[in-house]
């Protein structure tokens, strides 16, 4: 990442980069204990609802999920500009393909998912990483807050979309939660950003 991309913004020059790195097996963790919870509390008049919230890691739900996921990352990313902000090449090109791509066919060793890459000559990322040009003065315990609000964010933001589809009344919930970890997320990085005056006192 080039320090230079600061001068458009008119913060001075950063120095330092921190990776944030986003295991896709955590997040999916989370996301089927929430939606099992969630399913196992409901009203329902069938078993077939209750089975429709809490079956979000099945094979043909879980390509939803990966969508979402994908969105969240990239949702993430645009919220930390400018530290996370990345110049356009000269010719740029994008495709719709998830970030994540992997086979659901049931592996041999067990497991949820087995990861493989659809396109051989690209190397894909099992997971999400997110690059900081920080202040040289960042706080470590600033980037681990912001670890866990990006990681909460992304997980209310599955839940959220896949509540508004299986149990609507329960997507409001989710939506309120994902937009206080974007909030939380964005004030966050810029908590040790600006410069403390400390006023002088005799005492």
């Amino acid at each position: 990442m080039d320090e230079n991309r600061y001068n458009s913004t008119g913060l001075t020059a950063r120095t330092k980069t921190v990776k944030l790195l986003f295991k896709r097996s955590e997040l999916l963790y989370d996301i089927k204990n929430y939606a099992y919870v969630e399913g196992d509390v409901m009203q329902v008049n069938t078993e077939h609802d209750r089975h429709q919230v809490q079956d979000i890691g099945e094979t043909g739900n879980i390509d939803r999920v990966t969508k979402v996921l994908d969105l969240a990352y990239a949702e993430s990313v645009e919220a930390l500009f400018p530290y996370t902000k990345q110049d356009v090449e000269q010719v740029t090109e994008m495709d719709n393909m998830p970030s994540v791509v992997y086979d659901e066919e049931p592996s041999d060793e067990g497991g949820d998912e087995v990861f493989t890459n659809e396109k051989p000559e690209e190397t894909k990322s099992q997971d999400y990483e997110i690059q900081l040009l920080v202040p040289d003065a960042y706080s470590k315990t600033t980037v681990t807050l912001l670890v866990r609000y990006i990681h909460e964010y992304m997980v209310c933001r599955v839940l959220a979309d896949w509540m508004s589809i299986t149990n609507p009344p329960s997507a409001p919930k989710w939506k309120e939660k994902e937009q206080e970890m974007l909030e939380a997320m964005k004030e966050a990085v810029n908590f040790r950003t600006k410069r403390v005056r400390r006023t002088q006192t005799p005492f």
